[in-house]
C-alpha cells in the first residue's frame, strides 16, 4: 500500500520547467579577463582592487561590443513594431508590419520567434479558411460578387 517512488523525478515535472528560454545571457568565467588586465596593466590591475568603482576600459568597451548588436535589434525591432500598432488604426500595412517586427526581434529573443511561429499559423489557418470557401463557392456554381 505504499506508494513506490519514481525513478525519474523530472516525468512528473512540467516539460517547461527546466526549458532554457534563452532570454538570459550565458554565465561567463571572468578570471581570463581579469588575468589578461592584471598581466598587461599591473598599476591598473592594483589600483581597480583598490577603487572597485573605476572600471578597465578594456572591460567596459568588450561589454559594450558584446551587447551593442542586441540593444540596437531591441531597438529598431520594437520601433517597427510599435508603427506597426500605431497602422492598425492609421493607414497602412498594420499587421505585415508587426510581423516585420516580430521577425527582427526573433534573431535575437526566443519569445519573439515563438510569437512569430504562431503568428504564421494563424495565417495559415485564415488563409486555408479564405480557400476552402471560395472552393466551396466553386463546387456550387456560386459566382463570388
Amino acid at each position: 500500500m505504499t506508494a513506490e517512488p519514481e525513478e525519474n523525478p523530472k516525468k512528473r515535472r512540467s516539460p517547461f520547467r527546466d526549458e532554457v528560454w534563452g532570454d538570459e545571457p550565458q554565465e561567463v568565467d571572468a578570471s581570463e579577463v581579469v588575468e589578461e588586465v592584471e598581466t598587461s596593466l599591473p598599476g591598473l590591475a592594483r589600483r581597480w582592487h583598490d577603487h572597485p568603482t573605476i572600471a578597465p576600459f578594456k572591460v567596459v568597451a568588450g561589454f559594450i561590443a558584446r551587447n551593442s548588436k542586441r540593444v540596437a535589434i531591441t531597438i529598431a525591432g520594437f520601433a517597427v513594431v510599435l508603427a506597426g500598432v500605431a497602422m492598425l488604426v492609421l493607414p497602412g500595412p498594420g499587421i505585415v508590419v508587426i510581423i516585420a517586427g516580430l521577425a527582427i526581434l526573433g534573431t535575437e529573443y526566443v519569445w519573439a520567434q515563438r510569437l512569430l511561429r504562431i503568428a504564421k499559423e494563424k495565417a495559415n489557418q485564415a488563409k486555408d479558411a479564405i480557400l476552402r470557401k471560395k472552393e466551396e463557392e466553386a463546387e456550387r456554381g456560386d459566382t463570388p460578387s
